[in-house]
């Protein structure tokens, strides 16, 4: 799909969709769950989609209630297909194998498109310290698992993704039988881990952890709750891209936030606060009205999904932004270190990347272009976004990337004042 976005200003309310890191943390723990779950506000992106697909084919039975909510019922992993299929999330990748390996069958994990390419291998040896077998495993989708997993004092590398990490705790929170230590090196992107261990504790699984470098899961902690009722908050990665669009060029409000949120992406909070725009905040929501944007500084190594909208923002500061991380960019929907700096090119805003940092020297404005989205959902939101105050209309290439995350993206952008026009042909 190819959208047109012509240059407007953004003015209105939208609500924040709902979180999908914590849709699907909360579909596993459903699966994982003897008994019912409710949830409340549940996703409805590609990728939580994905994650209600593969709990069905491992056993849950999901049934979407009149008033919206979700409700799963499952007695643990008892697979009813050979295959899961995780479409393009990575996340569900990372975090339904470890729990496929739970049960006796041979499980295949598929996927598709950019998901193809996403590395896996950081699962391959320790798949065999648990127990599990790996069949046409080259550190890629597809591959074949069987378990049983067996939880076991083990040490893994947290440096590539904190998803690894996060399916082993979901794993060995229903296998341990007596107390393990995971011992884990440089994790990045804490926050989601917190995320985890909170999905976790509201399902009596309660994990501790000494400073992120040891967690321990011992089963004298865990209670077994009856029917666990779940309330998915709203997305801060979706929301910081309406808030850079009020920044830039508008006054918008959005609702549905929790800001006391453990989201990683809610550090964009921060880097408007420092960057000088105006922010009102109440109760649930955040009010961000156009404002004279300074440079800034902010390390995104634990937020990386901030890293293309924070690149619009700076393209419209005055001054030089410098944003830390960029190898955290390299496996993700795209390589969006590339993805990122080639919109900027044809926004005709100077860049420059040294070892991981990206300095941008914003202008106060962009370009009119054609961008190719690479199949990136963030890709195309910052595209479109980056098109309000432009001199002239924003062409998006493959622009149905942004059902990943956020599907009824463009019908809020155009709720909010903007011409969006589409050809479904391309």
């Amino acid at each position: 799909m190819l959208a047109i976005i012509n240059p407007g200003y953004i003015q209105g309310t939208v609500t924040a969709p709902a979180s999908k890191s914590m849709m699907q943390r909360a579909c596993a723990a459903a699966l994982l769950h003897t008994g019912k779950t409710i949830i409340h506000n549940p996703g409805r992106s590609d990728d939580d989609k994905a994650a209600l697909q593969i709990i069905q084919q491992l056993g849950a039975t999901v049934e979407h209630t009149a008033t919206g909510a979700i409700e799963i019922t499952s007695n643990g992993v008892m697979p009813v297909s050979n295959a899961i299929d995780c479409c393009e999330s990575g996340l569900s990748a990372r975090l339904f194998a470890p729990i496929a390996a739970m049960g006796n069958s041979e499980i295949t994990i598929k996927g598709k498109g950019s998901l193809l390419k996403r590395p896996m291998e950081a699962f391959g040896e320790l798949y065999t310290t648990l127990g599990v077998s790996l069949v046409n495993f080259e550190g890629f989708i597809p591959y074949s698992i069987k378990g049983p997993l067996h939880a076991a004092d083990i040490e893994i590398d947290g440096a590539a993704s904190s998803q690894f990490l996060t399916g082993i705790l979901f794993a060995f929170a229903h296998t341990a039988k007596e107390r393990v230590v995971i011992k884990v090196n440089s994790l990045k992107s804490k926050p989601y881990i917190d995320l985890t261990l909170d999905i976790l504790n509201r399902f009596g699984k309660t994990i501790l952890h000494n400073n992120y470098k040891e967690f321990y899961i011992d089963p004298v902690l865990f209670q077994h709750k009856g029917t666990v009722s779940i309330t998915i908050e709203g997305d801060w990665s979706s929301a910081a891209c309406w808030m850079v669009a009020g920044a830039i060029g508008g006054n918008i409000t959005i609702s549905g936030l929790d800001t006391k949120s453990t989201q990683a992406d809610k550090g964009i909070l921060d880097v408007l606060v420092n960057a000088g725009v105006i922010i009102n905040r109440e109760n649930n929501s955040i009010t961000v009205s156009k404002s004279t944007i300074s440079g800034f500084e902010y390390d995104a190594t634990n937020s990386p999904d901030l890293f293309p909208i924070l690149s619009i923002l700076a393209a419209y500061s005055k001054g030089e932004s410098l944003i830390t991380g960029v190898h955290r960019l390299w496996n993700k929907e795209s390589n969006r270190a590339e993805s990122i700096t080639e919109m900027l090119h044809l926004f005709d805003v100077p860049y420059s990347i040294e070892e991981d940092d990206m300095c941008i020297n914003g202008r106060g404005w962009c370009d009119g272009a054609t961008v190719d989205a690479c199949n990136d959902h963030r890709i195309v939101m910052a595209a479109a976004i980056a098109a309000l105050r432009a001199d002239g209309p924003v062409t998006i290439v493959g622009a149905k990337a942004v059902s990943k995350s956020y599907p009824d993206f463009f019908k809020d952008l155009a709720s909010l004042g903007i011409d969006c026009t589409f050809n479904s042909v391309i």
